[in-house]
């Protein structure tokens, strides 16, 4: 479809075709009340106009028959008088008319004028070049989410300044510096100011990232929620990492898995997804209590608690399944090794029974840390009760022998 070469409106003022279309008024700066009061006073004085013409037919008329009348010879003196009163008053009436028609035409202009300003239609105050100006701008504004803009730009362009000047001026306003806020931040902090062109861009790949992930409207999709990703230079890579985990972990987690990110970090059900997207929390951060409560959500599943090692296991690179596996092994062992201990008077947590049985009781360091490592006093007190714990040591069907490291 090609574009038309332009058109000249009712005022005879010519309109490029690549501006048709774009001289919609700026909703946010524009009052129906004040619309209604401009169009009130313009009928007011349009009806003053034609009330007028109408008085200045009868009048012509009056004044017509009244000096016909007083052609006739046979008037006695005191008929040509009241004649001559009557033509003298319709004649009065006619100046007066032609007057308030003057008068009301003189303020037609203003008054049409304000019903065009009032409403937005900036583009019929303005001719020629100005017009021009006004309309590239007032289009490219719109698309910014700036129509509210209009009147600056009106302003501007009625002062004949032209429109790279204009676009200069508005970025002073404080609706300009709103709208694009994230450039605010960014100075502060030392970082490159977007363009217009690359700050909407990014806006928009972050409102594609959230439509992708079939996130609800009105979530995190307006300039004010990517605010302070702009302003900290966040990446939609990295704002896409976040929206998988936060997907992943309220859509997708199982309730065990959102019972753990309640218990490790206060995270209720309900705040799972902003919890993710917001920035507050670099993103490896949040991967690595993402794990940590997916393997959390193994060991609720199974009626263990939560101990402070899970985030120790992400950290080693365990896969799901073996922490699966493992706490399947420690569920099944901690009854078990803690009643033996508590034959001796000692303890045996389950957060030592998943550094045996989990994580590889790799403590290291001088005799004493080996002598109290989980698996050697695993070893220390099967001895001590071999009969009780013969089973325990993975020499039989029935022992730890869960394929983790056992010695």
């Amino acid at each position: 479809m090609t574009t038309p070469a332009g058109y000249y409106d009712d005022q005879g003022n010519f309109i490029p075709g690549s501006f048709a279309g774009q001289f919609n008024p700026p909703g946010s700066s524009v009052s129906q009340g004040s619309i209604d009061a401009a169009n009130a006073a313009l009928g007011k004085n349009k009806a003053t106009i034609s009330g007028g013409q109408n008085a200045v037919k009868g009048y012509n008329a009056q004044i017509r028959r009244y000096q016909q009348q007083l052609k006739n010879k046979k008037l006695n003196w005191a008929q040509k008088a009241t004649l001559q009163a009557q033509l003298a008053g319709a004649q009065k009436g006619l100046a007066n008319a032609n007057k308030a028609i003057t008068t009301a035409q003189g303020q037609t202009g203003d008054l049409q004028n304000k019903v065009y300003e009032v409403s937005g239609q900036y583009e019929k105050l303005l001719t020629g070049e100005s017009r021009n100006a006004y309309a590239a701008l007032q289009a490219m504004f719109n698309n910014y989410g700036l129509g509210s803009l209009a009147p600056k730009i009106y302003e501007f362009a009625k002062q004949g300044y032209g429109a790279d000047v204009i676009s200069l001026m508005l970025q002073d306003t404080s609706e300009y510096k709103t709208r694009f806020a994230g450039n605010q931040a960014r100075v502060a902090a030392g970082l490159p100011v977007l363009s217009p062109a690359e700050y909407l861009s990014t806006e928009q790949a972050y409102r594609q990232i959230m439509q992708d992930a079939g996130l609800p409207k009105g979530f995190y999709d307006s300039p004010t929620d990517f605010t302070k990703w702009i302003a900290g230079d966040t990446s939609p890579t990295e704002v896409k990492g976040r929206v998988d985990l936060a997907v992943q972990k309220t859509m997708q987690a199982n309730p065990f898995e959102k019972e753990a990110l309640k218990q490790l970090y206060g995270v209720d059900d309900s705040h799972v997804l902003a919890y993710f997207i917001d920035a507050k929390t670099a993103l490896p951060i949040l991967q690595k209590q993402a794990q940590a409560a997916a393997f959390g959500g193994e060991a609720l599943k199974r009626g263990l608690g939560l101990s402070g090692n899970l985030e120790d296991m992400v950290t080693s690179g365990l896969s799901q399944a073996a922490v699966s596996q493992g706490f399947q092994a420690v569920a099944e062992a901690l009854p078990n090794i803690q009643a033996i201990a508590a034959r001796y008077g000692e303890t045996f947590s389950q957060s030592e029974l998943e550094r045996d049985l989990i994580m590889g009781n790799t403590l290291g360091g001088n005799e004493t840390a080996l002598a109290q490592a989980p698996t050697n006093r695993r070893k220390y007190l099967a001895s001590q009760e071999r009969a009780l714990f013969s089973g325990f040591g993975g020499s039989s069907p029935g022992g730890l022998s869960t394929g983790f490291q056992q010695t």
